[in-house]
């Protein structure tokens, strides 16, 4: 038995974990980098591994991080057997064809540009391309419930458990036997923290003797959610007032649910206005909405009785879907008054980018920030205090005011991944992935009673 890392090794996407036993192969996630130019050239490069050769491959959920990488897998020769939670299939799909779409844009973008140049250059091939994400699709044959075992092979079981992180996403006990010895291992996926909307806090981990867990924010503790509720009313009503547009850069999976969630509640206590227009300007959201709305058995009490008295928790007065390309351009004739949601949550791609274009520079409008922003992202050298940022080739300044609200993370902060690690024992060995090395290192510390081990890409450890 073995286990080798792949991915999101000091560093925070592209997850990524091998784990061999009785001659199977098994992958837990296969996720895209996310980032600078040396990521997205990183995610080009080999996996380390067959893909061929790989028997399983278990999900944890479906962030791009964590399946961005698994129609490339399959293009490059995967044959084996895809599982994850209901929840996490559907919207995999649509984050997996979604990604597919934007790498074809951008590679017709490369090619147009490279062809201005003059170059005698072949078309820029996309990572991958939808018939790829189609393809990857077919490997998706069982679903998994949670707290339920699943034999996949003599001597290989899973149980994906509730991590209450995104709807569907799960932890995952992989408990092995081979040649007499058995192990019980865990790859913790990404965490949730309790006591937040919608989904169900995460489900207390067994005892094992290995444990593979996230440190997203091992090195820090998120703000209350009250006061950052609280702090995101009063942003959006400060802006109204200087007459400006609110941006906020969402994540189309959990995120963007979560604060149309808070929206609704701020209009219906009437601390918020109620004829406020909200744009939910990503037609990958909407998809992902609708979704949610299918799966009610994930949601915590709260929600699930707002469903049972046939009230929507996403939905409110003011709200507009807008799917359509023309849609999205004409929201940037709006000058004040707006709430205009749009993906990418790190301003990596997507519709956002051009809303920043066109708000940025304004001293009136406002950027909130609900979410994680990773090196080298546009969302983090703004966050990190930037005078001006290059969009579309164009230097913008930033000028409107910017918030980072941190109380609407959807990983656990450091106190709750410290007491969900305390459920799993003494393991042997708990190796960090899923971090920044600082983050990594300052939560290694606080850890008692097992061996810290930090891996680093492709590095190999015996069970």
């Amino acid at each position: 038995m073995h286990i080798a890392f792949h991915g999101a090794d000091r560093g925070v996407t592209g997850s990524c974990h091998l784990i061999g036993c009785g001659g199977k192969q098994i992958l837990i996630d296969c996720g895209l980098y996310q980032g600078g130019r040396e990521l997205a050239e990183e995610n080009s490069e080999p996996f380390g591994f067959e893909p061929a050769e790989i028997d399983y491959l278990l999900l944890t959920h479906a962030h791009l991080d964590h399946c961005g990488r698994i129609p490339l897998l399959v293009k490059r020769g995967f044959k084996g057997e895809i599982i994850t939670t209901s929840a996490s299939r559907e919207l995999a799909k649509l984050v997996m064809l979604d990604a597919a779409h934007l790498q074809e844009e951008e590679a017709a973008w490369q090619s147009r540009k490279a062809r201005r140049r003059g170059a005698n250059e072949q078309a820029i091939e996309p990572l991958y391309n939808t018939l790829d994400a189609l393809n990857a699709l077919d490997y998706f044959r069982r679903n998994a419930e949670y707290d339920q075992p699943l034999r996949l092979e003599n001597g290989i079981r899973a149980t994906f458990m509730d991590a209450g992180h995104i709807l569907g996403s799960a932890s995952i006990l992989l408990e092995l036997e081979e040649q007499g010895q058995r192990r019980r291992v865990l790859f913790s996926g990404d965490l949730g923290y309790s006591n937040r909307a919608i989904l169900r806090n995460p489900t207390p981990p067994p005892q094992v003797n290995e444990l593979i867990m996230e440190t997203t924010y091992g090195d820090r503790l998120h703000k209350q959610l009250q006061p950052s509720i609280e702090e995101l009313y009063q942003a959006i009503l400060e802006t109204f007032q200087r007459g400006g547009n609110v941006i906020i850069p969402t994540f189309a999976l959990e995120r963007a649910q979560e604060i149309l969630y808070y929206l609704r509640e701020g209009v219906e206590k009437q601390l918020l206005p109620g004829a406020m227009q909200v744009f939910l300007d990503s037609p990958m959201t909407i998809s992902a909405t609708e979704i949610f709305r299918r799966h009610s058995e994930c949601y915590d009490q709260a929600t699930s009785r707002l469903f049972d008295k046939g009230r929507d928790p996403f939905n409110l007065p003011g709200l507009h879907f807008t799917r359509q390309t023309a849609e999205s351009m004409a929201l940037n004739s709006i000058d004040g008054g707006a709430v205009i949601m749009a993906g990418s949550g790190m301003c990596t791609g997507g519709r956002v980018r051009h809303h920043l274009k066109h708000n940025l520079w304004r001293h009136d409008s406002s950027i909130i920030f609900v979410g994680y922003a990773a090196r080298y992202t546009l969302a983090r050298r703004i966050l990190d205090g930037a005078k001006q940022v290059r969009i579309f080739g164009e230097e913008i300044p930033v000028r409107a005011s910017i918030y980072k609200i941190g109380g609407f993370s959807a990983n656990a902060d450091r106190d709750e991944l410290l007491a969900w690690q305390r459920h799993t024992g003494k393991p042997h060995r708990t190796f960090l992935v899923h971090g920044d090395e600082e983050a990594m290192q300052s939560f290694g510390r606080h850890l008692r009673h097992t061996q810290v081990v930090m891996p680093r890409l492709h590095d190999q450890y015996e069970l």
